[in-house]
C-alpha cells in the first residue's frame, strides 16, 4: 500500500497524520545507476518530497537524496510530475516525527530568525537530543530541530522567558524567540563548528 500524497500513513489504524509544507531547499539526489544531480525542493511532508530537477526518473526507482536542513532521505519514485518526480519516502516513525519538526521549523524561520542567523549556515547536531539548563538549575530535555554557530532552535514543552540565560548542552546563551513547538536560543558568542561538535555529540 503506497503512502498518503500527505505523507500519513498508510495502516488504517494510524492517527498520526502529516502534512506537506511549501519550501525552498536545495539538494542533490542519487539514482539508481548511482549518478549524482543536484535539485530543488518545493514541497515537503514527513512522508513525501517533490523533487524539481530536469533528470528523468522512473516510476519505482529507489533514490537517495541528501536535502539541506533535512538531511539524508530515500525512498522510490511514486510518480513524475512537472518539473521533477514524486518522492515515497521510506522512513520509521521516530525519522518522520524528526522531519515533521525540521519542516515545523523552516515553515516559521521567517519570523525567528534573527539577523545574527541569517549570516551563518546551518549545521547537523551530532545527537538532536540534548539538555536544556536553566540558571536556577532545572533541566528540561529537549530535541534541536535547527542549528547554526549562532543560535539553535529546540522542541520544547515549557516556555522559558525571553532573555532567559540558559544552558543548551554545554552552549549558553538567551532565549530569543518563542514558537509553536519550542524555543530559538542565540547563543552569547558566535561558536566554532567544533565547538558545536564538541557540544552535542552525546
Amino acid at each position: 500500500m503506497q503512502p498518503t500524497h500527505d505523507g500519513s500513513s498508510p495502516n488504517p489504524t494510524a492517527t498520526t497524520r502529516y502534512y506537506s509544507v511549501k519550501v525552498q531547499l536545495y539538494g542533490r539526489f542519487m539514482l539508481e545507476d548511482r549518478t549524482e544531480h543536484v535539485c530543488q525542493i518545493s514541497e515537503m511532508s514527513p512522508g513525501n518530497v517533490v523533487i524539481g530537477t530536469d533528470i528523468m526518473a522512473h516510476n519505482g526507482e529507489r533514490i537517495i537524496a541528501y536535502i539541506d536542513h533535512i538531511g539524508r532521505v530515500e525512498g522510490t519514485v511514486e510518480k513524475l510530475v512537472s518539473g521533477g518526480f514524486l518522492l515515497s519516502l521510506i522512513v520509521s516513525d521516530r525519522k518522520k516525527n524528526k522531519i515533521a519538526a525540521q519542516l515545523t521549523w523552516l515553515a516559521n524561520k521567517h519570523e525567528l530568525d534573527t539577523p545574527e542567523d541569517r549570516r551563518h549556515q546551518r549545521v547537523a547536531p551530532r545527537n538532536p537530543i540534548t539538555t536544556l539548563s536553566m540558571a536556577d538549575g532545572r533541566q528540561y530535555p529537549c530535541r534541536i530541530v535547527d542549528l547554526s554557530i549562532s543560535g539553535a532552535a529546540v522542541e520544547l514543552r515549557m516556555r522559558p522567558a525571553l532573555n532567559s540565560q540558559v544552558i543548551l548542552g554545554t552552549m549558553r546563551g538567551r532565549v530569543a524567540r518563542h514558537f509553536d513547538e519550542g524555543v530559538a536560543i542565540e547563543f552569547a558568542s558566535v561558536q566554532s563548528r567544533d565547538a558545536i561538535d564538541a557540544a552535542f555529540e552525546s
